[in-house]
């Protein structure tokens, strides 16, 4: 199974308002373990930041005067992401910009046409209710180090996010089977458990005549309120 854990940074929030992609990272996962595949642009929007959009991943108009735009390198792209199923944080947001910049390059196809898509946002949101679940949250809340993370960069947080996924999902694929020093320890622990849970000795109390008269006088007044004998 290979996955491809992906992240963008923008000029601004809405791709409807022309904001386009300046950044794109993505992470592979084969059979749930990184590869170390990794895919990186910086990407020449042709227009202005936002001063928001800025102050969250700090990636300055001078910084991509000499970068690519996206039309040449849509190919590495679209390759890289073929067929893989893509883990995206709000994957809506990622979406809708590397669609809107398909189509300006005259890309025919959407995404999701040769990409199946998982919100990992969505997943968080199902697992954990009513709590935050922003990338930041996550990583607090699954003890994940994200202390690089000063500012947003797609790169860093796709690999943060396979960390993430990963946690949020289970772990890396496991048989089930642990291997034979596991299993030795687990079964010390649980015959250590069992001596502590068996009561060391047990106290036997015999009961005295007049314990042992009153019982038979019960017997006596069951029997002959049933009309038959009692053996106990």
């Amino acid at each position: 199974m290979r996955q491809v854990v992906l992240d963008t940074e923008t000029t601004g929030l809405e791709v409807r308002e022309g904001h386009r992609l300046i950044e794109i990272g993505c992470v592979e996962l084969i059979d749930r373990k990184p590869t170390g595949r990794q895919l990186h642009h910086y990407i020449n929007p042709g227009r202005t930041i936002d001063e928001g959009a800025e102050a969250v991943h700090g990636i300055t108009l001078e910084f991509l005067a000499d970068k690519p735009d996206f039309a040449s390198v849509k190919e590495d792209i679209v390759e890289f992401l073929q067929d893989a199923e893509l883990i995206i944080h709000n994957a809506a947001f990622d979406v809708g910009f590397l669609d809107a910049e398909f189509k300006r390059a005259r890309e025919r196809r959407r995404t999701q046409d040769f990409c199946t898509i998982t919100d990992s946002l969505a997943l968080a949101r199902a697992k954990y209710p009513g709590q935050k679940n922003s990338l930041d949250a996550l990583c607090k809340r699954l003890g994940i180090d994200n202390s690089a993370r000063t500012l947003h960069g797609a790169l860093l947080d796709a690999e943060i996010l396979a960390e993430v996924y990963l946690a949020l999902t289970g772990g890396q694929a496991s048989l089930g089977l642990d291997a034979p020093e596991e299993r030795a320890a687990t079964e010390e622990r649980e015959s250590e458990m069992r001596k502590v849970q068996r009561p060391a000795s047990l106290r036997v109390t015999e009961p005295n005549e007049a314990e042992l008269s009153a019982h038979e006088q019960m017997l006596k007044k069951l029997a002959s309120e049933s009309g038959e004998a009692r053996h106990w």
